[in-house]
């Protein structure tokens, strides 16, 4: 049976941090563009959406070959959830395809730092897993957190700096990086979340960690884009 895996890619036009900026120029191409090339050539993506209530974005995207929804003012404000976009994008969607989707592949814009395999990899992961949903990690190694409140010595966090152990003998810990989650629709229907039931881990490379929310960020960034071929798409 053919698994029914629809990318939803969500982009709103307005941006604080830097104007416009799902579709600055970065390493040559519309920075939206990154995302919809990669879930195109990732194997196991059925159908590829941008949902936005920008119509520059969705001409933009457009171009790049993805098939759009415009996004209502009403669910587009800065305060609203990523939640209540995905959850229109998924009716839209299947009531015009007229079937019901398997899985939502869900990439953030402001992680271009991947490849199409990241995202085939793990539609393969949360089916062998037999997860409901999944997100995108970086393992962290040697993260020793520190906390100061103001006019107090700093404690530390998340060990004991009188008792340090040996790196071998430390659990392996993981962060949510961003880059993507992927979830069934009954997730988010049943709880309003992206994460819910049996969650799965994917694991990426370090590098590929780094987000574009600052203008400092989109140099940094194109440096490893380029520095690991991640722009040969």
């Amino acid at each position: 049976i053919l698994m029914k895996v629809s990318c939803i890619i969500l982009a709103r036009g307005g941006s604080k941090g830097i104007p416009k900026k799902n579709i600055i120029d970065f390493c040559g191409k519309p920075l939206i563009a990154w995302t919809i090339l990669q879930a195109l050539d990732a194997k196991g993506v059925t159908d590829v959406w941008v949902s936005s209530d920008s119509d520059e974005i969705l001409e933009v995207s457009k171009r790049y070959g993805a098939n759009t929804i415009v996004r209502p003012k009403v669910i587009s404000g800065d305060a609203e959830p990523s939640e209540s976009a995905w959850l229109h994008a998924i009716d839209f969607i299947e009531k015009q395809s007229n079937c019901s989707i398997n899985y939502i592949l869900a990439p953030q814009v402001t992680s271009p730092l991947r490849h199409a395999t990241d995202f085939s990899d793990a539609i393969v992961q949360i089916k062998i897993n037999g997860a409901d949903s999944l997100l995108s990690v970086a393992e962290i190694e040697d993260f020793f957190i520190w906390k100061q409140k103001s006019g107090a010595f700093p404690k530390s966090v998340n060990y004991d700096y009188k008792n340090r152990k040996p790196r071998q003998k430390i659990e392996k810990t993981y962060l949510e990086n961003g880059s993507f989650y992927l979830f069934k629709p009954q997730v988010i229907r049943d709880n309003s979340n992206r994460l819910g039931g049996n969650i799965s881990l994917f694991v990426m490379d370090k590098y590929k960690m780094f987000q574009i929310d600052n203008i400092e960020d989109i140099e940094l960034s194109s440096v490893i884009m380029k520095g690991f071929n991640l722009n040969k798409v």
